[in-house]
């Protein structure tokens, strides 16, 4: 399958995308291209113009900022699933990051590129909304922070203005966190994935594959602020949500995968 006809800048700096940008409507960054490229080559996405900011180093990072941990955008999910302080401080990413893909895919693809392309399917976007993470964003008014809470707007849709740029991910230092997902294949999409964490002494918990945006699970939260055992907890997991039904699983079968997840993931952590 051949993409449409595109346009291709490469990116000295965040400066210069945010500029690069701005000269076509239907412009698109490209990172690692693992999201954005098979689109392209469906047809889904027609980019007119490519602006490529995998080469801008200053975006590639991890480093700890008092009780947070900080991540670069363009940081390759090889690099996050090693990071020491990562795997130390906030597990639940490193390990979210060392099954994603293949070998192949992890040191390409990267967590920013994984994050804005909004996937739905995606693991790191369920884990953002779990734990509260910021994600920080540069456009041509400057730079703002924006709540993982308001960052999805919709299937495959941000709240990132077309000439912003994402630069980092803020996430907070968690003492316990599990990522939990079920696939049919090895390296598929998740069917159903669960991120459960204690963030500031409460339990979340977001949901993968269970609507048009990642979720967070907020009856099962209320349910274990109220005292309910984890498996009384789990069974509300799919309230609220809006499961697809595809090729890996009927909408019954998610809600049903959701809660047999969600109890295992609390079990874990």
């Amino acid at each position: 399958m051949i993409p449409a006809a595109f346009e291709y800048e490469r990116a000295g700096s965040v400066e210069d995308a945010i500029e690069l940008l701005g000269r076509d409507g239907d412009a698109k960054i490209l990172a690692g291209g693992h999201s954005l490229v098979p689109a392209m080559k469906l047809r889904i996405a027609r980019p007119t113009l490519l602006v490529d900011i995998g080469r801008i180093d200053d975006l590639r990072f991890v480093r700890e900022d008092g009780d947070r941990i900080v991540v670069g955008a363009l940081s390759r999910h090889m690099d996050v699933a090693a990071d020491p302080s990562l795997r130390t401080s906030c597990a639940i990413v490193a390990a979210a990051a060392e099954g994603i893909g293949d070998p192949q895919v992890r040191h390409r693809g990267t967590i920013g590129g994984s994050i804005v392309h909004g996937d739905p399917a995606s693991d790191f976007c369920s884990i953002v909304l779990a734990l509260d993470a910021e994600l920080v964003a540069r456009g041509p008014d400057g730079e703002r922070t924006i709540a993982a809470a308001d960052f999805f707007t919709g299937p495959f849709q941000t709240a990132l203005g077309p000439r912003e740029v994402l630069t980092e991910i803020r996430f907070p230092k968690v003492p316990r966190g599990v990522y939990l997902k079920f696939s049919r294949r090895a390296q598929d999409w998740a069917t159903v994935g669960v991120a459960a964490a204690e963030v500031n002494g409460a339990v979340h918990v977001g949901l993968t594959s269970m609507g048009g945006t990642p979720l967070r699970a907020a009856a099962v939260e209320q349910a274990l602020a109220s005292g309910a055992s984890h498996a009384e907890a789990a069974s509300h997991a799919a309230e609220g949500a809006d499961p697809p039904g595809d090729v890996s699983g009927s909408s019954a079968y998610r809600a049903h995968l959701a809660q047999v997840l969600v109890a295992r993931a609390l079990d874990r952590l």
